[in-house]
């Protein structure tokens, strides 16, 4: 049994992470820390936690506690999860891991020197239908079966991505406090609040894209062309010796927009995002192969019928209890700001 403590009780804590975690068999939440005292004693006593804490500092105190969980304001999610991570507890956090990459160092510093491990949530990774297109294109690409892959397009034209929460949240309308943003010193201030709201977002797209295409593989910025609001537009990356087109921004539609292409010389894979906090489905996936015929199909994997969040708290909790490896690991997540960062910086060089 893992005894957990939870940080933040906001509204990824209280439509995701809390339902799972507490559902696990092998999981106890044994303690809320949330600043927002009204709110943090309801959200304890919906899911059942026994102890709650005013301060994150006050639950790492707490010696029953074994590992944390952190949802906090992605301003004050990375002094929280080194704090837990100096206090020798592993740590689970929201993305992104920081909000540049020296502060996000100091998180893979403070990882290793107490030896405690810090996993990041990128839920996309832990969706069944991601994981059947992962194993197609590392697949294709050692084979050769449908050729070299050449190029690939991701879109994501965001709206609103609570549609289809089925959650009944709690709100006492108490304010967030205050918090200091931490963006790159190189960042002018004009663009700080740009700067956060895209990498926020597009930190799942460039992690996505990066473990698609080989988490090791060696990147660069070719072009970035987006709109005076700084998340409008296109980025062009070569990714290993793959060229990758990134289209972001937001639209409102009739359904959610987020789709992954990947181009083969003799077929191609396409991947269909599900809405983000719809429960029970997954993404789906598309194989056109034309190496012996045309051959056009839509796969589905074994366990089509699950959640990424819940999948995500699974994994979290097996591997502190067998040791096991993260699949979403800090020092990973460390290189996705280095590549965000970059991003910009060949954006406001161009501008």
């Amino acid at each position: 049994m893992i005894r957990l403590g939870y940080v933040g009780a906001g509204y990824m804590a209280q439509a995701a992470h809390l339902p799972n975690f507490t559902a696990l068999p092998d999981c106890e939440v044994v303690a809320l820390a949330e600043l927002r005292p009204q709110l943090g004693e309801r959200v304890a006593q919906r899911f059942g936690i026994p102890r709650l804490y005013r301060h994150h500092t006050e639950l790492l105190a707490d010696p029953d506690i074994d590992a944390v969980a952190v949802s906090a304001h992605f301003s004050h999610q990375a002094q929280v999860a080194e704090d837990a991570l100096r206090a020798g507890k592993s740590v689970f956090m929201e993305k992104p891991i920081a909000l540049n990459a020296a502060r996000a160092e100091r998180l893979l510093h403070a990882e290793q020197e107490s030896g405690a491990r810090l996993m990041v949530g990128y839920m996309k990774r832990y969706d069944a239908g991601w994981e059947l297109a992962k194993r197609l294109v590392d697949e294709y690409r050692q084979t050769g079966a449908i050729g070299d892959l050449f190029f690939v397009r991701l879109r994501c034209h965001y709206h609103e991505w609570t549609r289809g929460d089925s959650s009944r949240l709690i709100d006492t309308g108490e304010p967030y406090p205050p918090a200091d943003t931490e963006t790159p010193d190189w960042l002018p201030p004009e663009y700080q609040e740009a700067f956060v709201n895209f990498t926020q977002l597009y930190c799942h797209h460039v992690n996505l894209l990066r473990w698609m295409l080989g988490e090791e593989a060696e990147w660069r910025v070719v072009a970035v062309d987006l709109d005076s609001d700084g998340m409008t537009g296109a980025v062009v990356l070569r990714i290993g010796d793959v060229c990758v087109v990134m289209e972001t921004g937001a639209q409102r539609s009739m359904r959610w927009d987020e789709h992954l292409h990947l181009d083969f010389r003799r077929g191609w894979i396409r991947v269909d995002a599900p809405q983000l906090m719809v429960r029970n489905t997954s993404a789906q996936v598309e194989v056109c192969a034309t190496d012996n015929g045309m051959e056009q199909r839509r796969l589905f994997p074994p366990d089509y019928w699950s959640w990424s969040y819940q999948r995500e708290a699974q994994h979290f909790i097996e591997c502190l209890r067998t040791g096991a490896p993260f699949r979403t690991p800090g020092r990973d997540a460390f290189k996705d700001i280095e590549l965000i960062e970059a991003i910009y910086r060949h954006w406001l060089q161009g501008a």
